[in-house]
């Protein structure tokens, strides 16, 4: 099989945390990368909401807790540390069923030893979180369930968990924002209005909506929906998907697993092609 290759497209990450890796992804595989991170992740100004969800717990108040990121299970456990004893609130989780919706949420909870009641599988969105739930025959109605959030409420899960006679308690622990250094994603969307780029790659669905906010602030909303229309738009997954969709934005390839390796990978394998389709 012949190694995938950007033949040297130029390439938009707006990925924050692991940027510098997925950039040395992208030049392994022939593509020229462009960085401007999206989003910064910043804890709430009052965690008023997780420390009182660490009170019901301590007393036994939940039935189901539901841990939707890794970055906020272990945000959850140094807020609940300023006043609680952490092997504490270890032993009250353990007398919950614990749902972790995808790996990195599993991956925390096997590192605190825990049962874990319902892994999610992929690609890990509320719909299977949902399908997942029902498939243990475990019945909501009137349970207390706990939904750890990641910077903005998942309507579509809460609802689903109502739905089915839960009692759902939202327990935001951090919230996204702007960088603070704007610069880097207002170039970005210049370039994306001036057709200077090929190549998009959005790994979570945040990054549309400030991507969009900048172009607005910028009043050039507009020319870079038309400019995305001439690029490939790559989607990690089916969230981030949804998000491109709501605004009008056509994805050209979703990555087959919902990790950032994979959607390099295809994207370089997939781009060339895509791209001289969509410009003939």
């Amino acid at each position: 099989m012949p190694t995938p290759s950007f033949e040297g497209l130029r390439v938009l990450i707006l990925e924050s945390r692991r940027s510098r890796e997925m950039a040395v992804l992208v030049s392994t595989y022939g593509g020229r990368p462009a960085a401007a991170p999206a989003l910064r992740e910043i804890p709430l100004e009052s965690n008023r909401e997780a420390l009182a969800f660490a009170d019901a717990l301590l007393r036994g108040d939940f039935h189901i807790v539901i841990l939707l990121t890794g970055v906020g299970t272990r945000a959850l456990l140094h807020v609940v540390e300023t006043t609680h004893r952490r092997d504490a609130f270890v032993a009250a989780l353990a007398k919950t069923r614990l749902v972790a919706r995808g790996p990195k949420p599993l991956a925390v909870l096997r590192e605190l030893q825990l049962p874990v009641w319902v892994a999610v599988p992929e690609p890990n969105t509320w719909r299977e979180l949902l399908a997942a739930i029902d498939a243990t025959g475990e019945t909501l109605g009137g349970k207390r369930v706990a939904v750890q959030e990641y910077g903005v409420s998942n309507a579509d899960l809460l609802q689903g968990l109502e739905s089915r006679g839960a009692q759902v308690v939202r327990v935001p622990v951090y919230r996204w924002a702007l960088p603070e250094d704007v610069g880097p994603l207002r170039a970005a969307v210049e370039a994306i209005a001036a057709g200077e780029l090929d190549v998009v790659m959005f790994t979570t669905s945040v990054q549309v909506v400030h991507l969009m906010d900048v172009a607005a602030s910028l009043r050039q909303d507009q020319a870079v929906l038309d400019g995305l229309r001439r690029m490939v738009v790559a989607s990690v997954g089916p969230s981030t998907t949804a998000e491109l969709q709501h605004r009008g934005i056509a994805v050209d390839l979703e990555a087959s697993h919902p990790k950032m390796g994979f959607l390099v990978r295809e994207a370089a394998e997939r781009s060339s092609a895509l791209l001289r389709g969509k410009r003939t």
